[in-house]
């Protein structure tokens, strides 16, 4: 490891435009891809099983138990090689294992081979953290909010696109989006190979070590400050927050307010707008205005009441007024992440990317559990009262105790400090 310390991340390069517009281009294409084949690949394994809903049902389950596992497993593991060999190699075989992926599936000739290509697209998939720890190498502290929120923007593109995509794809073929998919991997991993210079110059690089590259071991960097631990528990009890979406949202929607598919398709494309809005337009000046630290918890308290709207709108209408609402949640995540980079040396900013990833995939294997079976419940004949927005108003909740946590936390003066919180 290098001697540098977290302050001296204030030398890092400047912004280089091609270099973030890529790893942009590579975060739309990776959930592009993602998105693809989201809405065809439950019918995919319906297909396996003689369109045994029931069956398919936990079949997909387990699927997505697995990626979530493998992203706990591997994210520490990529990270803690592009601090050892860079950005620019782990990034691009990674794009190019994701489209040798999508080829697998493609050609899959039963569910084994599905499973394993889920697998394996778990992952291919942690190289996410990578990208973001390229932009920590490339962009200065105080510009690293708006470029995550920038960055961000991907993600929100790419699930509002993919899937209306790869419906229309696979009305042609049940394959056919997954062979997409593979192009776009493809085509990303040509773009990144002329474009994409290294971030991470050899004196700031740190040796490989099984001991933090493993899960547990990773998770020793966050409980190495006690400002970085509590930013980790705020962020995991936001990503957890964030499974009630997908999770129970078209299920809800359906019950309650008796959407159809294009209601509900409607609405998540209204979501994935506003939060790109948010994330694209609104984080740097509200970031500029208030600090990292006030801006996490505005972003925080928005959501929170955004979900509270979730759960107690009587109509559809009223609910679509909880969607700006909660789309300024968005302006935390970028805070935190720029909050937490500022926390590590440049030498492990992989690994924190990594452990960050890492812990956010447990959120994704609790998470669906935890609201499902709340709503459940609560729409059950056992329960006291009928409330099918609890699943909304336990997310709530949630994000009410971790703005209360981050509050806490970030009046430790190193943060204030740091943050340039006024």
């Amino acid at each position: 490891m290098s001697e540098a310390g977290p302050g001296s991340i204030v030398e890092a390069p400047p912004v280089r435009g091609a270099a973030v517009v890529f790893i942009f281009v590579t975060i739309l294409l990776d959930m592009l891809a993602l998105g693809l084949i989201m809405p065809i690949l439950p019918k995919l394994v319906a297909s396996f099983v003689d369109n045994d809903t029931a069956s398919a049902a936990r079949i997909f389950g387990l699927f997505g138990t697995a990626w979530a596992l493998m992203q706990f497993f591997f994210s520490p593991i990529v990270g803690g090689l592009s601090d050892r060999f860079g950005r620019r190699p782990v990034v691009l075989l990674s794009n190019f294992g994701l489209a040798l992926d999508y080829v697998l599936m493609a050609l899959a000739p039963s569910l084994v081979w599905l499973f394993i290509g889920r697998v394996i697209s778990g992952i291919t998939s942690a190289s996410v953290s990578t990208a973001f720890a390229y932009i920590t190498d490339i962009t200065p502290p105080e510009k690293r909010a708006a470029v995550f929120g920038k960055v961000g923007m991907a993600f929100g593109a790419g699930f509002v696109l993919g899937p209306a995509l790869g419906g229309l794809l696979g009305d042609v073929d049940p394959r056919l989006p997954f062979w997409a998919a593979a192009g776009l991997s493809f085509a990303n991993t040509l773009y990144g190979f002329v474009i994409l210079p290294e971030s991470l110059p050899p004196d700031r690089r740190s040796p490989f070590r099984w001991k933090s590259a493993n899960p547990l071991g990773a998770l020793h960097l966050l409980r190495s400050d006690r400002v970085l631990t509590g930013l980790s528990a705020v962020n995991f009890i936001a990503q957890l927050a964030h499974v009630v979406l997908p999770s129970t949202f078209v299920l809800y929607a359906t019950y309650r307010y008796g959407w159809d598919a294009t209601t509900v398709g409607l609405t998540l494309a209204m979501v994935g707008i506003c939060a790109m809005a948010v994330q694209g337009a609104g984080i740097g000046p509200i970031v500029k205005r208030f600090g990292e630290r006030r801006a996490l918890l505005l972003g925080l308290g928005c959501g929170a009441a955004g979900f509270l709207i979730f759960a107690v709108a009587p109509t559809g209408p009223l609910f679509w007024l909880g969607i700006p609402v909660m789309a300024l949640w968005g302006v935390s995540g970028a805070a935190i992440q720029s909050l937490m980079t500022r926390l590590v040396a440049p030498d492990q900013q992989g690994q924190l990317q990594g452990a960050t990833t890492s812990v956010q995939s447990v959120s994704q294997l609790v998470g669906p559990f935890l609201f499902t079976l709340t709503f459940a419940y609560f729409i059950g004949a056992q329960a006291p009262l009928n409330f099918p927005g609890a699943p909304f108003l336990l997310a709530s909740a949630l994000l009410v105790l971790a703005l209360v946590i981050a509050a806490r936390t970030l009046t430790d003066r190193k943060v204030g400090k740091a943050a340039g919180s006024r």
